[in-house]
């Protein structure tokens, strides 16, 4: 019976590196990859911040860091500022009305009352403005006009001039405001009249420093051939009061036509 001694088989030393390096590629079956290199810290490029866009938002935050002014929507009322004056606000927000617009033909005329002082106005939103002398110091009357499709439909003019109050007795402004509609020959004019403390458009706004008690509003949004004509008269009750008629013949007097 032939007997079979094991041999120690002795390979060369190059051999069992090369096995070696075999077995730490192959791993587990299906094969793990290899760990990444991990990098230097100090070699990595740093992280560059992060910037805001070059053109800024439009709307609010826009005008705030200098961008363009926001259109508004079609037919939103102007924003207010001056004591809730739109056209002090809008000029940014609203190129001024056409050339054309509003004058000849097209245009509203009206007679002042007596004693009213009549100014320059401020804005080219503005047709015309009054101060008003009165018992509880002077009041203002602007005449606002926007041009065709702008300025916002009267009812929403109105519920804007009475958010800038805040009534007596607990009332809301839309409770408290008052409106009428009369008719001047040919022209439709809504009324409103609202009265209480007036807050205005802040003094961020460009309205009162701080809250004026016994305040007082008589308004009027006319219908023109061409566009709506806003009337704002304000200032404290008494003077309101004791203006009211001369408001009102103002009113009467309304033409088309410059």
């Amino acid at each position: 019976m032939l007997s079979i001694r094991s041999v120690p088989v002795r390979l060369p030393l190059v051999a069992l590196s090369a096995l070696a390096l075999v077995a730490l590629g192959c791993g587990k079956q299906g094969g793990d990859a290899p760990p990444p290199a991990t990098s230097n810290p100090a070699s990595a490029p740093a992280a560059q911040p992060s910037h805001p866009p070059a053109t800024p938002p439009a709307g609010a935050e826009g005008q705030m860091m200098g961008g363009p002014p926001a259109a508004l929507p079609e037919g939103h009322p102007p924003l207010d500022a001056m004591g809730g004056d739109p056209g002090a606000m809008s000029a940014p927000q609203l190129a001024p009305p056409a050339p054309g617009t509003g004058t000849g033909a097209a245009g509203l005329s009206w007679t002042a009352p007596s004693g009213w002082e009549s100014q320059v106005p401020s804005s080219a939103m503005r047709r015309a403005q009054y101060r008003v002398p009165g018992p509880g110091g002077d009041g203002e009357c602007v005449v606002f006009y926007f041009g065709p499709g702008e300025g916002g439909d009267p009812r929403s003019n109105a519920l804007r001039w009475a958010s800038q109050f805040q009534p007596a007795g607990g009332l809301s402004p839309e409770q408290a405001l008052k409106m009428g509609e009369l008719k001047v020959g040919e022209i439709p004019v809504m009324t409103v009249e609202v009265a209480g403390t007036y807050l205005g458009g802040g003094a961020m706004m460009g309205g009162p420093s701080e809250p004026k008690p016994d305040y007082m509003l008589l308004g009027a949004v006319a219908e023109g051939p061409d566009a709506n004509w806003f009337f704002k008269f304000t200032g404290p009750e008494k003077t309101i009061e004791a203006q009211r008629t001369a408001f009102g013949e103002l009113l009467k007097s309304l033409k088309k036509g410059a």
